[in-house]
C-alpha cells in the first residue's frame, strides 16, 4: 500500500485559516470586514521565523501585506487580519521565512549581555546591515519596476533564495540612511558593547525591518480563495412584519378584519427606518390555500374570514410567482420596494419551497410531491407539530423540473427588485439543490443574499453555509445563560466564521422562549443588547419591541399567533406610555452605525467576570487596515497602519430578575491600547454609550448591573487622550 505525503516546504506552513474544505470552497467575507487569518509555521533548530499574510484582489494584484504575530509560546501559531475593500473573488496566501535579523537580535542580545562572543556578534550585525543598506541604495524606482534589478538580485543572494521580492516588501533608497546608521553605531568601538548593540534595535530600525523584513528560505502556503460579498451579506439589522397586519382595519360590528396591503404597509416603513433597521423582511406574500386552512392558534378548522398561514402557499389565484390579491398588485409591490429604498431599507422576501393543496403545482406536477400508499399526498410534519395545510416538495422525482422552476421564481422576484431571500426550512431540502441554486443565481447576480432559516443539527447548519448561504439563523435564540453564551459566542466568532455567518434573531413568529415569557421587560432589553452587539447581523419580529410575552399553553410560541390571524398594534401609544423598548432599539442601531468595531464578528474577544450571570466581550477595529497596502495599480500606499482605533466593550447582566455585581478582568492586549490612550496612572477612559457616563478603567474593574435600571454597559475607549 502506498501513501501520499504532506509535501512540506522548506519551512512548514500548515493549518491555514480561513479555509473551507482545504480551499475547495471560498471562505466568506464582506467588503471592509476585518478577516482574521492564521497558520501554524515552524522549522527545525532555533533560528527565528517571520510569517506574513498577503491579500490579492480579484485581478491577482497584491493589495495588502501583514506581518503576523506569534500566538501562545510553544504552539507555533501565527495570527493577524486582512481587510478586502471591494466585492469579488479575492485570494490570500501565507508566507513563512527564516528571519536573519530577528535571529541576530535574539542571539546577539543574549550573548552580548553575557559577555560571550561579543565582537563576533557585533560584526555579524555589521555585515547584515551593510548588505541590506547596499541593496536599498541600489534599488532605484526604475530597477524596482523592472522586476530584475541588480539590487533585487543582490538582496536575493543576501537572503539566500531567488524569488522576486515584492515592491511592498523591498528595501528602498530612502531606507538606506536608517540602515547605515545601524552600521555606524555598531562600528563605533568607543562605545560599550551594549550601546553598540542598541544601534541595531532602535525604534526606526525595528519598525523598518518589521514592515520590510530581510527574508530567506521563503516558503509559500499557496493561495486560498476568499469570496468577498457586499456589506449587507454580513452586516445588517433585520425587522420582520406581516404586511397584512400593517394597516389592517377591524370592524367591531362584524368582528372581522379588512387586510392591510402593500400601500398601507408603506406607512409602517417610517417606523422601521426610524428604529435604524436596514432590512424589512416579510413572510410569504403569495396566495394562501383554502384546503385544510388553519384557524387561530393553529386550529384545524378556519372560519370564513380567517386569513390562514402565509406559508400555506398557492391557490387558484396562483403560486410562488403571484401576489395575494388582498395585498395588491405587482405594481403595488414594486411601489413598496421603491418606498423602502427611499427610506434606506432593503426588502427581503420569504422563499418557502412548499405548497398548499390548492397550489397550481399540485395539479400540474403531482410528481413534485410524495404520494403515500393510500394515494394521498404527504403533508408536512415536525412532531408533535403537524401542518396539514402544507405539502413538502419531493426533489428526487423530477429534479430538473423543480430545479428549473425554483430558479425561474427566484429570478422573477429579482426582476421585481428583491435582492434578499429568507429561505424557510432549507435543511429539509437537498444540500445539492441549494449549492446549485445559489451558484446559479450569484453567478449572474452576485449581490443577491440568501438567509437560511435552519434550526437543526450543527453539521447541516454548517454545510448550508458552505453550500452558499450568506447568513443563517442560529442557536442564539436558546443561549441565555453566561455559560451558554460564552461557549456559543466563542464558537461563532472564532471557529466557524469562514463558512457560517450568524444572524442573531431575538424572536420569530414561531419562537417565544421561556426566557422572554417569564423575564419581563428586562429580558427583552438584555436579549436585544446581546444580539445587536455580539454579531454584525441581528433581527427581530414585530411585537418584540412591545415585549409581547404570552405563549400558547404548552408551546414555545405566541398565543393568538400572527401566522394565523391579523394583529393590531399601537406602537406609538406603547412608546408614549413606556411599554415599549423602542428607544433602546433605536439607540442600539445608532451605536452599531457609529462604531465600526461592532461591524466585525471575528474580532470578538471574551473577558472573564467574577459572577455567574455577567457576560463581557470586546471588539476592536482600526480605521485603516494594518500592514503594507498597495493601490489598484500596485503602488505602495504609505503608512497603511495609521488611523484611529475603535474599541467597544460590552457587559451584560443575563439575570433578568436580580442585580449582579463583581469584577471584570480585561485582556488589555485585546484592546490594542497605545501609550497615548493611557492616563498618567496607566488607566484609560471609557464612555458608556447607553448612559453617557465616563469612568477610568484598567485591567480589573468593578461593575453593578441592575436589569430593571441598567442591564448593561456598552463602553467605548476614549483614544488619544495624551495625543
Amino acid at each position: 500500500m502506498s501513501y501520499g505525503k504532506a509535501d512540506y516546504g522548506r519551512i512548514p506552513v500548515t493549518e491555514v485559516q480561513p479555509t473551507i474544505e482545504g480551499g475547495k470552497v471560498p471562505a466568506k467575507a464582506f467588503a471592509g470586514e476585518e478577516v482574521t487569518v492564521s497558520a501554524v509555521a515552524f522549522r527545525e533548530g532555533h533560528d527565528q521565523l517571520g510569517v506574513s499574510a498577503v491579500l490579492y484582489d480579484p485581478h491577482g494584484r497584491e493589495r495588502q501585506r501583514v506581518r503576523l504575530k506569534p500566538g501562545a509560546p510553544g504552539l507555533d501559531q501565527w495570527h493577524g487580519s486582512l481587510r478586502p475593500d471591494s466585492e469579488g473573488l479575492w485570494e490570500f496566501e501565507i508566507e513563512a521565512w527564516d528571519s536573519p535579523y530577528d535571529t541576530w537580535v535574539h542571539d546577539a542580545g543574549v550573548k552580548i549581555a553575557a559577555g560571550v562572543d561579543t565582537e563576533l556578534m557585533i560584526q555579524e550585525g555589521i555585515k547584515l546591515f551593510s548588505m541590506a543598506a547596499d541593496a536599498a541604495a541600489a534599488n532605484t524606482q526604475e530597477s524596482a519596476s523592472s522586476g530584475g534589478s541588480a539590487a533585487l538580485e543582490a538582496l536575493s543572494k543576501f537572503v539566500g533564495n531567488k524569488h522576486k521580492i515584492p515592491e511592498s516588501a523591498a528595501l528602498l533608497p530612502e531606507h538606506e540612511a536608517i540602515l547605515r546608521g545601524a552600521v555606524e553605531g555598531l562600528s563605533d568601538t568607543t562605545r560599550e558593547p551594549l550601546d553598540r548593540f542598541a544601534a541595531g534595535v532602535t525604534p526606526e530600525v525595528t519598525k523598518l525591518l518589521a514592515e520590510r523584513p530581510l527574508r530567506r528560505l521563503v516558503t509559500y502556503s499557496g493561495k486560498f480563495p476568499l469570496n468577498v460579498e457586499r456589506v449587507a451579506a454580513g452586516n445588517a439589522a433585520w425587522y420582520e412584519f406581516f404586511p397584512r397586519s400593517e394597516g389592517a382595519v377591524f370592524n367591531e360590528e362584524t368582528g372581522t378584519f379588512t387586510s392591510g396591503n402593500f400601500r398601507t404597509a408603506i406607512a409602517s416603513l417610517d417606523r422601521v427606518a426610524d428604529m435604524g433597521f436596514d432590512v424589512i423582511y416579510m413572510p410569504p406574500i403569495h396566495p394562501i390555500g383554502r384546503a385544510h386552512r388553519k384557524g387561530p392558534n393553529n386550529t384545524l378548522h378556519a372560519g370564513e374570514h380567517d386569513p390562514g398561514s402565509p406559508w400555506a402557499i398557492g391557490s387558484p389565484d396562483g403560486g410562488h410567482d403571484a401576489i395575494h390579491p388582498d395585498l395588491g398588485t405587482v405594481e403595488d409591490f414594486e411601489a413598496f420596494v421603491h418606498a423602502a429604498k427611499q427610506r434606506g431599507l432593503e426588502v427581503a422576501l420569504d422563499l418557502a419551497l412548499q405548497a398548499s393543496p390548492d397550489h397550481p403545482w399540485v395539479q400540474e406536477h403531482p410528481e413534485w410531491f410524495t404520494t403515500r400508499v393510500d394515494g394521498t399526498i404527504a403533508y408536512a410534519e415536525n412532531p408533535p407539530k403537524k401542518y396539514q395545510d402544507i405539502y413538502p416538495i419531493n426533489f428526487d422525482n423530477d429534479p430538473k423540473g423543480i430545479y428549473r422552476e425554483v430558479l425561474r421564481v427566484v429570478n422573477l422576484w429579482i426582476d421585481r427588485g428583491v435582492k434578499i431571500f429568507r429561505v424557510d426550512n432549507p435543511h429539509t431540502k437537498p444540500l445539492q439543490f441549494w449549492e446549485w441554486l445559489i451558484h446559479k443565481v450569484n453567478k449572474v447576480h452576485p449581490d443577491v443574499i440568501f438567509l437560511a432559516e435552519a434550526f437543526t443539527r450543527p453539521a447541516m447548519m454548517g454545510a448550508l453555509g458552505k453550500a452558499g448561504f450568506q447568513q443563517s439563523y442560529t442557536y442564539f435564540t436558546w443561549r441565555n445563560t453566561k455559560e451558554e453564551l460564552y461557549e456559543y459566542l466563542g464558537h461563532v466568532s472564532q471557529d466557524s466564521p469562514a463558512y457560517f455567518r450568524p444572524n442573531f434573531w431575538v424572536n420569530t413568529p414561531d419562537i417565544l422562549t421561556e426566557y422572554l415569557q417569564y423575564g419581563g421587560q428586562p429580558a427583552f432589553k438584555i436579549r436585544a443588547i446581546l444580539a445587536a452587539t455580539a454579531t454584525p447581523l441581528w433581527g427581530m419580529y414585530a411585537g418584540f419591541e412591545l415585549c409581547e410575552h404570552v405563549a400558547r399553553p404548552g408551546a414555545e410560541e405566541y398565543i393568538d399567533n400572527e401566522k394565523y390571524e391579523y394583529k393590531n398594534r399601537d406602537f406609538a401609544a406603547a412608546e408614549a406610555e413606556g411599554r415599549s423598548i423602542v428607544p433602546l432599539i433605536r439607540r442600539l442601531n445608532e451605536i452599531r452605525n457609529t462604531h465600526p468595531a461592532l461591524g466585525d464578528l471575528r474580532t470578538l474577544r471574551l473577558h472573564p467576570t467574577s459572577d455567574d450571570a455577567t457576560v463581557a466581550f470586546s471588539k476592536t477595529r482600526h480605521a485603516q487596515p494594518q500592514g503594507v497596502l498597495t493601490d489598484a495599480s500596485g503602488g505602495v500606499v504609505p503608512e497603511g497602519n495609521t488611523g484611529d482605533i475603535d474599541t467597544v466593550i460590552v457587559l451584560v447582566n443575563t439575570d433578568s430578575h436580580y442585580a449582579r455585581e463583581g469584577q471584570v478582568q480585561l485582556d488589555l492586549a485585546a484592546l490594542d491600547l497605545r501609550p497615548e490612550d493611557l492616563t498618567d496612572h496607566g488607566t484609560f477612559l471609557v464612555d458608556d454609550l447607553l448612559s453617557g457616563e465616563t469612568w477610568e478603567w484598567g485591567a480589573e474593574n468593578y461593575y453593578r448591573l441592575d436589569p430593571h435600571h441598567r442591564p448593561a454597559h456598552i463602553l467605548t475607549i476614549r483614544r488619544g487622550i495624551r495625543g
